[in-house]
């Protein structure tokens, strides 16, 4: 029995020191040339890839991804927005019927691999809807690189959501996810989730792209054009350079992004102007009388980026390009495709803000948002408030008001899915958003309120400096969050993330003696939280007594909503707690659960009491 316990116990220490091995992360570079034919909406790919394998283990296969198999009848996309009918996303369906069932035969996205070899030698391949699975000639051992080269031609589907032809503001191709592309491969093993419609993930590349197209278009890219004097719209004086076919070749270069993105249009114009201390902007969209808030927006643009930069981290790439793509908007490498035709400059730039802040959370901080989506759009979304709170101010307490006002109606439907949900797994496209946006920004949100403004501000700082162009997990997010508070937090980001408990404090009894007040609290609800319990008396002062949850074991010292007095910890196991304050009911005017609204309490009807 004692040798077996040996084994066993020495099995358990190498499983955990495996585990704690030196971080790594995969590399590619890529070389294109890309042959468009615009009347057709084809065009042919050639493609050389250098793949780096700086992982501890040898590779015997690789993945692709062929996202736009995904655009075609009876597709895992279809099938799935068909199963959710009403409740998917409303942008693949309408009236619960999948839009992707009605997408005429010659419209469908294909990618179509014509061979693929590895340092020369042809390779056999399995397309397996939008992942294809490549078996090596030779394994890819550790810290080697390998040379993939490959031929294919792609069919440029209508447009139902991203990529696609001929969008509703009229833009002719919105080049997205639209090259076979390398998956990723980490501690966790290959991201090859199929494409239903959510979200990517991806090896910091580099790339080197060509693109022949008719002379007459404008391409909009993430990454540095090198022959603006070549082709039409960045060069007042440029002479077009082209091919006998009357095509134009674009050079396009981009070091250290996830994922190269362009667009082409024929009537596309293109401004730009330089942020001070970077990035240099561009702004590539249809100039009409629809989208005249672009024409504002350069200011606020400027600001924006300022404000990121100084806040959350600097942005790193010399370039960034927002792109009239015509459906929403989706973040790529430098870029964003964006709606256009905004009713206004604000709701262009809460459009502009959000996609522009997944720089920061999405492309230099690289977290796998296929499975954990909340920690890309809900920092996004964050950084988003915070930023358009500055922008635009408004008469509200902090940025989150409103947010917090939707999730606590949401709740109230009974149809909230966990964060920690797959992204393409939630059952409910409306739950999803709630799930990944709003509870990621709210997860924030409360960490401020817990650990103080300050320490959520010295967190972002500390986890972009120790975690920028690299790919970060939840549990590197929480370990600097805890380092800089002092604070256990496990038990918030358990509650928050892994379940879709709630926070429901309340004011159970006040009793007024001749020289002091008595305050009964209840805590109703699942999710237990510290209180800052806020008084405001007859002459306007406001007094906060900070009420510590002894499971974060340190208390919060100082916030950026004012000064506080700290009481007793309130045990987490404890359904009340009194509090007496020296004001009798003279001197009081509100007594209330957060002044500063920023917890996420579901009831806000039993936290506040007007004093008469």
């Amino acid at each position: 029995m004692r040798k077996s316990a040996a084994i066993i116990f020495a099995f358990i220490i190498s499983q955990f020191q495996a585990q704690q091995g030196a971080y790594y992360q995969q590399a590619a570079k890529y070389k294109m040339d890309i042959d468009v034919n615009a009347e057709k909406f084809t065009y042919q790919g050639k493609q050389t890839l250098e793949y780096t394998n700086n992982s501890p283990d040898e590779l015997n296969v690789v993945y692709f991804h062929l996202y736009w198999n995904a655009f075609k009848p009876n597709s895992m996309m279809d099938q799935r927005v068909a199963s959710q009918g009403k409740n998917g996303d409303g942008r693949l369906q309408k009236d619960g019927i999948s839009r992707l069932a009605s997408i005429p035969k010659d419209q469908e996205g294909a990618q179509n691999i014509h061979w693929i070899k590895q340092n020369g030698k042809d390779l056999k391949f399995e397309v397996q809807e939008t992942i294809m699975k490549v078996y090596l000639a030779e394994p890819i051992k550790p810290n080697s690189t390998t040379t993939f080269t490959m031929d294919w031609d792609s069919v440029i589907p209508q447009q139902i959501r991203r990529s696609g032809r001929n969008n509703r503001e009229g833009v002719d191709m919105t080049m997205t996810q639209w090259y076979p592309k390398i998956a990723e491969y980490d501690y966790d093993g290959w991201a090859t989730f199929d494409y239903l419609g959510r979200e990517f993930h991806a090896p910091f590349s580099d790339f080197d792209v060509t693109i022949k197209i008719n002379k007459d278009y404008v391409v909009g890219a993430g990454g540095i054009l090198e022959n603006p004097s070549e082709v039409k719209g960045y060069d007042a004086n440029a002479k077009i350079k082209t091919e006998k076919d009357k095509k134009a070749i674009w050079k396009w270069t981009a070091k250290n992004i996830l994922d190269f993105a362009w667009s082409a249009d024929r009537d596309y114009s293109v401004e730009s102007f330089n942020v001070p201390e970077g990035p240099k902007v561009y702004l590539v969209y249809q100039k009409n009388d629809k989208t005249k808030a672009w024409g504002e927006s350069q200011p606020y643009i400027t600001k924006y980026f300022q404000i990121m930069n100084a806040h959350f981290g600097k942005y790193v790439y010399p370039t960034y390009a927002f792109i009239q793509g015509g459906d929403g908007g989706m973040e790529y490498g430098m870029c964003t495709m964006i709606l256009g035709e905004a009713k206004n400059v604000k709701d262009l730039l809460g459009l502009m803000a959000h996609e522009g802040s997944h720089s920061w959370y999405q492309q230099m901080l690289a977290t796998n948002e296929s499975v954990r989506p909340w920690m890309d759009e809900g920092f996004t979304s964050y950084a988003e408030g915070y930023t358009m709170y500055q922008l635009f101010p408004e008469d509200l307490p902090n940025p989150f008001v409103e947010r917090l006002d939707a999730y606590r109606n949401f709740v109230k439907k009974g149809i909230e899915e966990p964060a920690v949900w797959l992204g393409d797994h939630h059952d409910n496209g409306t739950a999803y958003t709630y799930a990944s946006y709003v509870k990621g920004e709210l997860y924030l949100v409360q960490l401020g309120y817990i650990m103080g403004e300050q320490n959520l501000a010295e967190t972002l700082k500390q986890y972009y400096d120790q975690w920028s162009m690299k790919h970060p997990s939840d549990r590197d997010f929480l370990h600097i969050a805890q380092r800089v508070s002092g604070m256990d937090l496990k038990w918030f980001h358990n509650y928050w993330i892994n379940t879709t408990k709630t926070i429901d404090y309340g004011i159970k009894d006040v009793k007024y003696d001749a020289k002091s007040t008595t305050i009964t609290l209840v805590n109703n609800g699942q999710v237990p939280m510290p209180i800052d319990f806020g008084v405001m008396t007859t002459d306007k002062k406001i007094v906060t007594y900070q009420i510590p949850m002894n499971m974060t074991h340190t208390w919060k010292e100082k916030d950026a909503y004012g000064e506080f007095k700290t009481m007793p910890y309130w045990p987490w196991t404890q359904k009340e707690y009194t509090i007496t304050i020296p004001y009798t009911k003279s001197q009081l005017s509100v007594l209330g659960i957060d002044f500063s609204q920023r917890i996420a309490d579901v009831n806000m009807e039993n936290n506040f009491v007007e004093v008469k």
